[in-house]
């Protein structure tokens, strides 16, 4: 078996190696997976509320799943901050979900984003900060951006492990670092 490329990172002191993943061909991500690496998410997660500490938000909403566990570790750096977190699918005890549709850059399928009824009742007219694992392309921060447009909140800060891409399009991300895409093995 032939070994997986992977592009060395390291943030907030923690070295990893990340999988490279063929978007389409020709084109590779950096994938960055939380989910189960406690050394990693406690790293990033404070050392991402440190830099989120000079803005006003009151909760902080996240899009399930691989972004929770950054949305939990933050949120408790944070004095116990409140999160919410847009869940993919949609359960009958949602109730009146709000919902809006984004593309996947890692599957290139359409996803729906669903805030439930009673997240929506806690974020109405709050100050709000998104948080992502990464963000890529902005379609998901777009999606996250029209439910809590739907339901009166406030996005006063947009956040993410990573930024990916064009690092100019996100200047206005807080991050802890920037990811490139790969196009034909050159970053």
């Amino acid at each position: 078996m032939t070994a997986a490329a992977v592009f060395p990172v390291e943030v907030a002191g923690v070295k990893r190696d990340l999988r490279l993943f063929t978007i389409k061909p020709g084109v590779q991500i950096a994938i960055l997976n939380i989910l189960g690496d406690t050394e990693f998410v406690q790293a990033t997660g404070k050392a991402l509320a440190e830099k989120l500490k000079s803005h006003a938000f009151d909760i902080i909403v996240t899009a399930e799943a691989k972004a929770i566990p950054i949305a939990h570790a933050v949120a408790v750096e944070m004095n116990n901050a409140p999160y919410v977190v847009l869940r993919k699918t949609y359960k009958p005890y949602m109730g009146e979900a709000l919902r809006s549709e984004t593309l996947s850059i890692t599957t290139g399928e359409p996803q729906t984003l669903f805030l439930d009824q009673k997240d929506r009742e806690l974020i109405a007219g709050k100050r709000v900060c998104i948080l992502d694992d990464v963000i890529s392309t902005g379609s998901t921060l777009q999606g996250m951006r029209l439910i809590l447009d739907k339901a009166g909140a406030i996005v006063t800060v947009e956040a993410a492990i990573f930024t990916e891409g064009d690092r100019a399009k996100w200047t206005n991300v807080v991050a802890l670092g920037h990811l490139p895409v790969f196009i034909d093995g050159k970053a």
